[in-house]
């Protein structure tokens, strides 16, 4: 106020929160986004049922799916969604526990923060916190090999623990391990890498989900185009051409004037001389199945069949670079270019009925850079949720080669951090020290959630662990189905320290950036006469 005349400096409408207000309501939204998930963490985690509002239904307990399915509004929920998100993103894991994370790190803030500690002072103590237990998780890392392929099995098989697919988790952990293992490809310094892009995973419902398979090859969802094609060709010759067999239309619009009937007939046999030249450019190349990316007359389709060669038309852009990968067969964009050198091995290329669909199988590649798996499962949301914990278990077993460390499971990781934090806290001093205290607290709620989700009594479970880490016992954990505490080592709850690592990062940035926000001014669309682009317009809501 100047005077008696108020002074608006905001559009009328616009939505202001001040002060520790702004805090606890910014920390509220981001910890009833940590709730959400809580239940579904562990072996004996519950699943979300997730209808939108077209009434699609998503039956899963994997972190990331549930938080994208929720239609979230708030933006500091939001935030914690993209924690989420970039979790999935770099380990395909450990969604759950790095939301769950970041949700109790606030909550202890929230506490310091009534106690009158600066946000300020609270975020430089998590960030030291961060960077020390990282330090720490390298130290407890057990080291592992690419060759090691039952610890990789067993990575994978804890990923899938806690999914509805458990049951099968022997299997799909061995199909992860296997693909994974065909596309890893050893660069020079000796580190491994691994393109997930070249793992196929092709869904058809029926069957049950123990008739997944992996497939040394491609799986092709497409048909041979003539029903007179051979359904099976041994020791293939591949072509791939990214150009249509078909006589090309005029560029420009053109006119032909035909006055007698032997113009039309030369007309029409010169049209199939064309088709004729081009299946003859195949045939020449010593080619026995052809990929096309376009389309193939119905009259070159004839006289493939005639040749005796199996051809399948419009396959994906995608479908074609893994089978070039696969087959060692060049991609060609001109058919006249097509020599024999282009051509890629297969020992079989087949057409087999999968469900209702045909479908073409190439498998036995001499170097099959390129893999299928084959999902089967009784209905659409199993095989759904199969996709999701076959993506995790791919995720794992890849970061796993990549990175030849892991840490121990069953919240026997996170207890040992806790420990040696509150360790560091005490040689820290100053305020500080009082938050990464908090932090170590806020570590052990991974066990805590672990237990509560299994019935058994948190409290017990973490004094149990505590004497047991304290004792030297490093990888001590929480076994959920007999409620006591094991060596989670020899329990085989093995994960990458990737997944560690990254969901430290990104709750502990999720949670200082949360912290750090004492004003929220939020503009609830301005009058349509304003100029635009004038203030914040817009909901709030759908700020990202």
């Amino acid at each position: 106020m100047i005077g008696q005349t108020p002074v608006f400096i905001l559009k009328e409408g616009t939505k202001r929160d001040k002060g520790k207000g702004a805090q606890f309501n910014n920390i509220a939204a981001a910890r009833a986004i940590a709730d959400a998930v809580r239940s579904s963490l562990g072996p004996r985690g519950m699943d979300k049922m997730l209808v939108d509002s077209m009434g699609d239904v998503v039956i899963t307990n994997d972190g990331v799916t549930i938080l994208k399915e929720i239609d979230v509004e708030h933006p500091a929920a939001k935030m914690i969604v993209e924690v989420a998100k970039t979790q999935d993103e770099e380990c395909g894991d450990g969604t759950t526990t790095a939301v769950i994370l970041a949700g109790e790190l606030l909550k202890k803030a929230e506490a310091l923060i009534e106690q009158n500690v600066h946000p300020t002072v609270i975020s430089g103590g998590y960030r030291l916190a961060a960077i020390k237990a990282k330090e720490y998780l390298d130290e407890v890392a057990i080291k592992v090999s690419p060759n090691d392929k039952d610890t990789l099995i067993d990575i994978a098989k804890t990923s899938m623990i806690s999914k509805s697919v458990a049951a099968s988790r022997e299997l799909l952990a061995k199909v992860a391990v296997d693909a994974v293992s065909a596309v890893a490809e050893k660069k020079e310094d000796g580190t491994w890498t691994v393109d997930e892009d070249n793992i196929q995973v092709v869904k058809k419902q029926g069957g049950s989900m123990d008739d997944t398979t992996m497939i040394a090859g491609i799986i092709v969802d497409k048909e041979a185009v003539h029903p007179a094609m051979p359904k099976k060709v041994e020791k293939a010759k591949i072509a791939l051409v990214d150009s249509a067999l078909e006589v090309k239309k005029t560029e420009i619009d053109a006119k032909i004037e035909i006055t007698d009937p032997s113009q039309l007939h030369a007309f029409l046999d010169e049209e199939e001389n064309m088709l004729k030249k081009m299946v003859e450019t195949v045939k020449k190349s010593g080619a026995t199945v052809l990929f096309c990316q376009k389309g193939i007359d119905d009259l070159a389709q004839h006289y493939l069949s005639k040749a005796g060669i199996y051809a399948v038309r419009r396959v994906k852009k995608s479908d074609m670079e893994k089978l070039a990968k696969a087959t060692g067969a060049n991609l060609v964009t001109k058919l006249d270019d097509l020599r024999a050198d282009d051509l890629g091995d297969a020992k079989l290329v087949e057409e087999k009925k999968i469900a209702d669909d045909r479908m073409t199988f190439v498998t036995g590649c001499k170097n099959p850079k390129a893999v299928s798996i084959l999902i089967r499962g009784g209905t659409e949301h199993v095989i759904d949720e199969i996709d999701r914990s076959l993506n995790d278990a791919l995720s794992v077993v890849a970061v796993a080669y990549e990175d030849g460390k892991l840490i121990t499971g069953g919240g026997s990781a996170a207890t040992e951090l806790a420990l040696r934090l509150r360790d560091y806290a005490a040689s820290v001093g100053g305020r500080e020290q009082i938050a990464i205290d908090a932090f170590a607290s806020a570590m052990e709620v991974i066990p805590t959630a672990l237990a509560e989700n299994a019935g058994l009594d948190p409290i017990d479970v973490l004094i149990e662990l505590r004497r047991a880490h304290k004792a030297g016992k490093k990888t001590a954990g929480v076994n959920v189905f007999t409620g006591k505490i094991t060596d989670m080592k020899k329990e085989k709850v093995l994960e990458p320290i990737r997944v560690g690592r990254q969901a430290i990062s990104s709750a502990t940035d999720a949670a200082v950036m949360i912290l750090r926000i004492d004003d929220v001014i939020a503009s609830k669309g301005g009058s349509p006469k304003g100029p635009p682009g004038g203030g914040m317009g817009g909901d709030m809501g759908d700020m990202d």
